[in-house]
């Protein structure tokens, strides 16, 4: 008798977007998409039981705009809306992880959009990770409160004096990424590779290790460390100094200008 295939676990993952984010923070869905059946079964390259254990992962980019709406992306770049924040594939209990990629962190949000986050974080079974100033709207949700949570590294101070009611334990002057609960969070933009990284790695029971690791080496990510090579002195002479080198070039070029005139 030959064997029973097991039937495949299918992963819905949702990509909020708010107002315009970050299309590099918005990327790193695409390590998700690599860990896929659909993906991985397109490769010659797999070896069959990598494809075979691979679960399907279907994506939802979600917003308070109808489905079909052009979302603006850096870069010039935009992205159609696929889901309604009402739809009912997308409502708290139906999706497995909810990907929040960094929007303007000065931008406000409407309330069926704040309401729909902090709705989703309320199931448990539901991931919420929070890419770079994705932190933003997770705190405008209210998801902060009693957290550790990482963050932009720059904007540690001002993140600090943005929420400094949800007693928030900020951790990303040194983390590129920490796990508390449900709730994980990243820095800035790339991060957002470390942060699902890691998170398949620690998520067995939705991506396989070899899965994971298979796609991981695909994507060339996950190499990182969770913990920062330069320390938060170095990381600030660092920025310091190439504002200086700035102003230096800047004086120069206005020389030059001035001369040929």
């Amino acid at each position: 008798m030959g064997e029973t295939a097991l039937p495949r676990q299918t992963i819905h993952l949702g990509v909020l977007l708010a107002t315009e984010v970050q299309l590099l923070d918005l990327a790193c869905v695409d390590i998700f998409a690599s860990a896929s059946h659909e993906y991985l079964s397109l490769l010659n390259l797999v070896p069959a039981p990598i494809k075979n254990l691979a679960p399907s992962v279907k994506i939802y980019y979600v917003s308070s705009a109808q489905p079909g709406t052009l979302l603006p992306l850096t870069a010039g770049l935009s992205i159609a809306s696929t889901h309604h924040l009402s739809d009912p594939l997308v409502q708290p209990g139906k999706l497995d992880i909810v990907l929040v990629p960094g929007p303007d962190p000065n931008a406000t949000w409407e309330d069926s959009i704040t309401d729909w986050l902090a709705a989703q974080a309320k199931d448990t079974r539901t991931d919420i990770l929070s890419v770079c100033t994705g932190v933003y709207l997770c705190g405008a949700a209210g998801l902060l409160r009693g957290k550790q949570v990482s963050g932009p590294r720059g904007l540690q101070g001002g993140l600090k004096n943005k929420f400094p009611d949800q007693d928030v334990k900020w951790v990303g002057e040194s983390l590129r990424w920490v796990q508390d609960g449900n709730f994980w969070s990243c820095g800035g933009v790339t991060n957002g590779n470390d942060l699902v990284a890691a998170y398949m790695r620690a998520c067995n029971d939705k991506f396989p290790g070899p899965v994971a690791e298979f796609a991981l080496v695909l994507t060339e990510t996950g190499d990182r460390s969770q913990r920062y090579e330069k320390g938060t002195v170095r990381f600030t002479l660092g920025v310091v100094w190439q504002i200086l080198k700035a102003l230096f070039l800047g004086m120069r070029t206005g020389k030059g200008k001035g001369k040929s005139e």
